[in-house]
């Protein structure tokens, strides 16, 4: 919806507008429909909006109560925002506009710090209480919405994207050896708070943090998962009536939430497909967007087949793009230079070409994304659940990237660390509630993994053209009936045995017996042609090599022979290696005022 930024002051000294200003408007891409900006004394806040909700002026950010004596920047939605506004209509509270901004300003003057546990949506805000002098950040439970900030002694500065900070100056830019292993280990996800640079932090999802004037700082948990089964046990059929129940009413309050109309993203695989179904009879003229690719060593680069079968059946507006490689390398830089942190999945290329087009026709869309965290929709589930050994061995082997041995046979010794990402999983998989195994990698894969990957990826692609991605399977309710579910239902059938159970009747059944389907860009797999030719230049840059980040052993290794070395999961880690080199070149090493 938005972009935010700000600074808060803990010396007295006065916030740099300058610096403001300039994150502000990094963050224009975010926010095409209007800018503001706040001064508060000791803090001052830059605004980006996309009107999705009251379109008017009143809603326009940074909204400041003067009356509560309050102020805020907010990114995100809201979608029970108009019961809490009834609510708090019935409180005694006046409102002088008709979007979720303004209720989030009266429930925190309600509810205080509590407020959050009200709210359902995806969100990233920061308010300042001119009654005290504190500033109160939060950040959604599933982390939909991403927050970054930087902290020394004086001063914090926030943003929606690391490149508004490294915009504003003064970070330090050296990479985060941890974060490097967890990144090299975990598909690139590098779990909250760290960033790829010392410099750079985000806000933990289901967390908020509340700063005083002086700078002390308060984090606070306010949301966890369970993944325990009720006392009263339930029958596959309750389990499934509930699921439908949930999922139904997610789906209803991400479509009216909006006062532009919403569209859907089509891939043909089952999720997306679920959505299609359940709005189809509530949106006259749904319009509905697919993108495909040109195959490469035989594999298939759309699913166009599906897409139409679905498009077909619904009679929706169906808008279908086929895009040649040579355009993927083409516009792979702009891509790059909007990722708030290196990103090597494949498909975050096709949602960045796919939001350009999308967001000529509509300015919000749903995505089936987290569907399979979820439901268990992803083939190394059934592995891990089969194998043996601790739950950290089930977990590593069907799952990190590389073994650490692997990964110091890969940087050089200053950058070389113990095995931090299998004890940070082994003590994430250890948490209390959870019944089983699968349990714990579920919620661990919920409630971190699928934050930094491919959450982040959709925001961060779709955000880049001024398009709002809702992602309805991550409603927290569905999320917490989910977890209570036990794994072998989610597991009945291939996985998504729910989803499947619920769509069967409702789309076409081709769709849900299809082998499971990822969004295929096998040009970045397959790295052959002028693709090769430019991770070879990047990473026998003069730049790489002065980073002195990679061993140059295992570089040549790579690039002699790079479709025989794939992740567990089948990634090129010639791709992962030059991705990172390259987002660091366009991101870290230019000069960071410059414009977008």
């Amino acid at each position: 919806m938005c972009g935010i930024c700000g600074e808060l002051r803990f010396d007295r000294s006065t916030p740099d507008m300058e610096a403001l200003k300039r994150m502000t408007a990094k963050l224009a891409r975010r926010g095409p429909d209007h800018e503001g900006h706040f001064n508060g004394g000791a803090v001052v806040f830059g605004h980006r909006r996309l009107s999705i909700i009251d379109l008017s002026a009143h809603a326009d950010q940074p909204m400041v109560d003067d009356d509560l004596r309050l102020a805020l920047v907010f990114n995100g939605t809201i979608y029970n925002y108009k019961e809490l506004r009834a609510e708090l209509v019935e409180m005694g509270y006046d409102f002088f506009s008709e979007g979720d901004t303004e209720v989030i300003l009266k429930s925190y003057h309600a509810w205080g710090e509590r407020c959050v546990q009200r709210f359902s949506g995806m969100f990233a805000f920061a308010l300042w209480d001119m009654r005290d002098k504190t500033l109160f950040m939060a950040r959604d439970r599933l982390g939909i919405k991403p927050l970054y900030y930087t902290l020394d002694g004086v001063r914090l500065r926030f943003a929606s994207t690391l490149q508004a900070l490294l915009a504003a100056g003064g970070v330090d830019k050296s990479l985060d050896p941890v974060a490097l292993h967890h990144h090299f280990t975990l598909h690139s996800v590098v779990p909250a708070p760290r960033t790829i640079l010392r410099g750079v932090k985000k806000l933990p999802p289901a967390h908020t943090m509340t700063f005083s004037a002086s700078g002390e700082v308060k984090l606070q948990r306010y949301w966890s998962l369970e993944a325990t089964r009720p006392q009263q046990a339930l029958s596959e059929q309750d389990w499934l009536a509930a699921t439908r129940a949930v999922l139904v009413r997610a789906v209803e309050r991400h479509r009216l939430a909006s006062d532009v109309p919403v569209g859907v993203l089509l891939s043909g695989g089952l999720d997306s497909s679920l959505l299609v179904g359940l709005l189809a009879d509530h949106v006259d003229d749904l319009n509905t967007f697919s993108i495909g690719f040109e195959e490469v060593a035989g594999e298939l680069a759309d699913e166009f087949q599906y897409s139409d079968l679905v498009a077909g059946h619904f009679n929706t507006r169906h808008h279908k793009f086929a895009l040649p490689n040579s355009e993927v390398l083409k516009r792979l830089p702009e891509a790059i230079a909007q990722m708030s942190e290196p990103m090597p999945s494949y498909d975050v290329t096709a949602f960045y070409l796919l939001g350009e087009k999308v967001a000529e026709e509509v300015k919000v869309v749903l995505a089936g994304q987290g569907a399979d965290e979820v439901f268990g929709g992803y083939f190394w589930y059934p592995r891990m659940e089969a194998a043996s050994g601790t739950p950290l061995a089930r977990f590593s082997q069907h799952y990190f990237d590389r073994d650490h041995s692997e990964f110091l046979a890969m940087v050089t010794d200053d950058y070389a660390v113990p095995d931090v990402t299998a004890e940070w999983v082994e003590r994430e998989l250890a948490l209390p509630q959870a019944d089983e195994f699968l349990d714990e990698v579920l919620r661990l894969d919920v409630t971190a993994l699928m934050v930094d990957d491919p959450v982040k990826r959709v925001d961060n692609m779709t955000m880049a053209w001024g398009l709002e991605a809702r992602v309805p399977f991550l409603d927290h309710e569905l999320v917490e009936l989910a977890a209570r579910m036990p794994p072998s239902l989610k597991l009945k059938e291939g996985g998504k045995f729910p989803l499947k159970a619920i769509a069967r009747g409702l789309i076409p059944d081709a769709v849900i017996d299809r082998p499971k389907g990822y969004f295929p860009v096998p040009a970045l797999k397959y790295v052959r042609g002028e693709f090769l030719g430019r991770m070879r230049e990047l990473l026998d840059s003069e730049a790489c090599i002065r980073r002195g980040l990679f061993r140059r052993d295992y570089v040549a290794k790579l690039l002699a022979d790079p479709e025989a070395h794939l992740t567990r999961i089948q990634g090129s880690k010639l791709w992962h290696l030059a991705l990172l080199e390259w987002w660091l070149q366009t991101n870290v090493d230019g000069d960071p005022s410059a414009p977008a």
